[in-house]
This record gives C-alpha cells, sequence and structure tokens, in this order.
C-alpha cells in the first residue's frame, strides 16, 4: 500500500509541475497537440514517427511532458480512428495508385498501400484533432490558473486582514 501512496504522489507532483509549467498554458496545450498528431501516423510507419516528437515541440515550442502524454492518449484512441485515418488516406491519394513490385507476392503490395492510406490519413486526422484538442487544453489551463490566482488573492487578504486585526 505504501508504494501505491508514493506513486499516486509522485503522479500528482508531475501533474501539479505540467499545470504550473513556465510558459504557460498554451505551450503544455501546443505539446499535447503534438502527441497527438504524431501518434495518428506514426503504427504504420512501426514507431518511427515517434522521433518527430522531439523536433516538432522545439520548434513549436510545446512542451515534452505533455507531447508524450498526448502521444499515450493517441495510442488509447488510435484503433478506433485506425477506419477514418484510411477513409481520408483514400481521398487524398489517387484512385489507380498501386504497387507492384516483382519480388514480393501481392498481398505485401496491398499491405504497403493500406499502411499508405493509414499515413497520409493519419497525418490529416492527426493534425485536425491536435488543432481541436488545444484549444479546450489551452482554456481549462488558463481557468484553473486563474482560479488558483483567486484563491490565493483570497488567502493572502484574510491573511493580511487577521494581521491588522490582532494588532
Amino acid at each position: 500500500m505504501h508504494r501505491i501512496q508514493k506513486i499516486r504522489r509522485w503522479l500528482k507532483y508531475k501533474y501539479m509541475m505540467l499545470i504550473r509549467a513556465k510558459g504557460g498554458a498554451s505551450i503544455v496545450a501546443m505539446g499535447f497537440a503534438i502527441g497527438l498528431a504524431i501518434e495518428m501516423f506514426t503504427l504504420p510507419t512501426f514507431g518511427f514517427a515517434f522521433v518527430l516528437i522531439f523536433p516538432l515541440c522545439y520548434l513549436l515550442r510545446g512542451n515534452l511532458p505533455a507531447a508524450l502524454i498526448g502521444f499515450v492518449v493517441g495510442k488509447v484512441i488510435y484503433i478506433p480512428m485506425m477506419y477514418p485515418n484510411s477513409k481520408v488516406g483514400g481521398w487524398i491519394l489517387p484512385k489507380h495508385l498501386s504497387f507492384h513490385l516483382p519480388v514480393v507476392p501481392e498481398w505485401f503490395n496491398h499491405l504497403l498501400l493500406t499502411n499508405l492510406k493509414l499515413i497520409v490519413g493519419g497525418m490529416v486526422d492527426g493534425a485536425i484533432l491536435g488543432m481541436i484538442c488545444y484549444y479546450p487544453i489551452k482554456s481549462s489551463i488558463n481557468a484553473y490558473k486563474a482560479k488558483r490566482r483567486d484563491k490565493r488573492k483570497l488567502r493572502k487578504a484574510v491573511d493580511t486582514g487577521n494581521k491588522t486585526a490582532i494588532e
């Protein structure tokens, strides 16, 4: 039981660090959006797209821990999103596109085309999901910070009021 309490406390501490991250809510929201967007096309690339999180967080000024959380959330929702990713990829790629490698069997050529649809559709859907998630996360973090700021002002006012009443 003691270890579970330690883990719970550590997770709460890390959560508070993330919420109170330097740079504000937009950096945390951008990191989450980057992680979510990257996950939407990382499975067909056999995990290679994960490497993109690091330079994108640096270039777009996103928070890396938030990006990793977004990446994990993306893993949870990836299976239901495979169908829309494939459909969007099919709409974007030309209809007559096909792979015919002479050395490999036909089923492998079909697998390559399916993965290409998942990658292209995942890039589009991931960007859309990232943009959709950015604003609610940013506003919720800002609301949390405003509530915390108001509580601190109230506590400070009560503390200074008590000191004058004692004197």
